[in-house]
């Protein structure tokens, strides 16, 4: 049995007062994941952003 049957198993085995926390709690890591996700964006594009800035850049792309 995988993780998700697993998964799926405990929730048909939980008292339906508990299934909104379990929700509330699959919605966190998610947006935990996506936050995670634009960070590594984000920094990325500082980082970058030194190149970019070069006229020889703009002299490469310009022809696109």
């Amino acid at each position: 049995m995988n993780t998700k049957e697993k998964l799926i198993n405990e929730i048909e085995n939980t008292p339906e007062p508990f299934l909104s926390e379990v929700l509330d709690f699959v919605h966190f890591l998610k947006a935990k994941a996506s936050r995670k996700k634009l960070d590594i964006l984000v920094m990325s594009e500082s980082s970058l952003s030194k190149d970019w800035l070069k006229p020889e850049e703009d002299a490469a792309w310009e022809s696109l």
